[in-house]
């Protein structure tokens, strides 16, 4: 009777060793959850329109600013002095394009007897030359207002300052990064999925997001699915044909394909930054993605 037990007893947990560990494959394979995930925002690079020696700098490393607040002036003398000049180049050539006009409309009722056709159109051509240099300089002031108008930099977006280097009194040059400003409304999450997984990651399908730093979970829907990754196997050949491998092993490895997930609520207290690696799980009912599993391994033998 013991024997009879003891052999109950062994196949049961023999039976429950396999039932726990197809249960653990199962999931760890086929359920729609990956570790291999990063928070990821857009980085707008700052960088001045206009050169000269940083006169203001209004932000701090790490600062939250509005789109439109002030970053940094540049000196502003050079610039002011500009729009100067072109102000007085602009009355130079009014005054100008005023008096040939004047002389062009006296000599056009002249008769022939007091003046020649010759001198009746040069005359006329002279008030249209006259009155295109007054729209150059008109043009040339709203540039040298523009420039004046670039040398207070502002933010472009709402963001965080990162990585702040510069300091009152460098040099800025015309388009040289002088900063970052990271996109506070662009906050993602990129998860890696393996291909086995993607049927069960449509678009649209809610999901919880753990960061590895703890706290609690942050809720988001899934955005839309990469439709391209890089074929390491299949590199271009000298003569730009396909180099393809010729070795091909039983065991294949599941490529993982970049799924763009849409942050919609973050917990009060909890702090997000690009680069942080997280968890992402899908919610899907129990054992869906094993129904979704046997679908596709029929597919594959109707094939």
């Amino acid at each position: 009777m013991k024997t009879i037990a003891r052999v109950a007893l062994t196949l049961l947990i023999v039976a429950a060793g396999c039932v726990g560990g197809y249960e653990l494959w199962d999931y760890y394979m086929l359920s729609p959850w990956t570790r291999d995930a990063r928070v990821q925002a857009d980085v707008v690079s700052i960088a001045p329109d206009v050169s000269g020696f940083v006169d203001e700098l209004r932000v701090k490393d790490n600062q939250f600013v509005h789109k439109g607040d002030i970053l940094l002036i540049i000196d502003r003398a050079r610039y002011t002095r500009a729009l100067a000049t072109a102000e007085a180049n602009v009355a130079a050539r009014k005054a100008d394009m005023e008096n040939a006009a004047q002389q062009a409309a006296r000599r056009v009722r002249l008769t022939t007897l007091s003046i020649s056709d010759e001198a009746r159109q040069s005359a006329v051509l002279t008030a249209n030359s006259a009155a295109a240099a007054h729209q150059q300089a008109v043009a040339d002031r709203s540039t040298a207002q523009l420039n004046l108008d670039r040398t207070v930099v502002r933010a472009p977006v709402n963001g965080f300052v990162t990585n702040l280097t510069l300091d009152v009194g460098q040099y800025a040059s015309v388009g040289t990064k002088v900063m970052a400003l990271i996109d506070s409304d662009s906050y993602r999450v990129t998860g890696y999925f393996e291909e086995t997984k993607i049927p069960a990651v449509p678009p649209g399908k809610l999901v919880e997001i753990y960061l590895m730093s703890g706290g609690p979970p942050l809720r988001g829907h899934v955005e839309s699915i990469s439709r391209g990754i890089t074929d390491r196997d299949n590199p271009a050949g000298p003569e730009l044909l396909a180099n393809a491998n010729p070795t091909f092993e039983w065991v294949r490895l599941a490529q993982r394909i970049p799924v763009r997930i849409h942050i919609d609520d973050v917990p009060a207290g909890v702090l997000i930054s690009s680069g942080m690696t997280c968890t992402v799980v899908v919610q899907v009912p129990p054992r869906r993605w094993a129904t979704l599993a046997a679908l596709r391994g029929l597919e594959a033998r109707a094939q």
